[in-house]
């Protein structure tokens, strides 16, 4: 069942961006393209969101829900990232990193200021959780 609905969340996020306009240099989209409650793990959801980088786009540093745990790839370009007091690094398509409950997200930007780039997140969260992401500042 998990494998069924992470193969149709990768087949939407591939066929979404021919539909989307393109994100402006320095900005950032994110935008949730599933969110199915775990049958086998009550209480729980899996939430998918796509987040896209415009040329030298970012997002402000930031943290999760409480419960979430997340793991996410770089399925377009490259992306910076740096998490709690790690080192920065660079994840290039079909990389991958993960985060646990209570980490600091301080990085997450386009690697390049002349191409876009997009990650996809998988959260498992608490299903009540609605707030995926928290800014560090307003």
């Amino acid at each position: 069942m998990f494998r069924a609905v992470l193969l149709a969340a990768l087949f939407t996020v591939s066929a979404a961006p021919a539909m989307a306009a393109d994100v402006v240099r320095g900005e950032a989209r994110v935008t949730t393209i599933f969110d199915h409650p775990l049958p086998s793990v009550p209480g729980k959801s899996l939430r998918g969101v796509l987040v896209e980088y415009g040329p030298s786009g970012s997002s402000p540093s930031h943290t999760h829900a409480a419960s979430a745990f997340i793991t996410a790839t770089v399925i377009e370009g490259a992306v910076r990232s740096r998490i709690n007091d790690g080192p920065e690094k660079v994840f290039r398509t079909g990389e991958s990193f993960v985060e646990i409950p209570g980490d600091h997200h301080g990085v997450s930007a386009n690697a390049s200021d002349a191409e876009p780039s997009k990650l996809l997140a998988v959260f498992v969260v608490d299903t009540a959780d609605r707030v995926l992401t928290t800014p560090d500042r307003p």
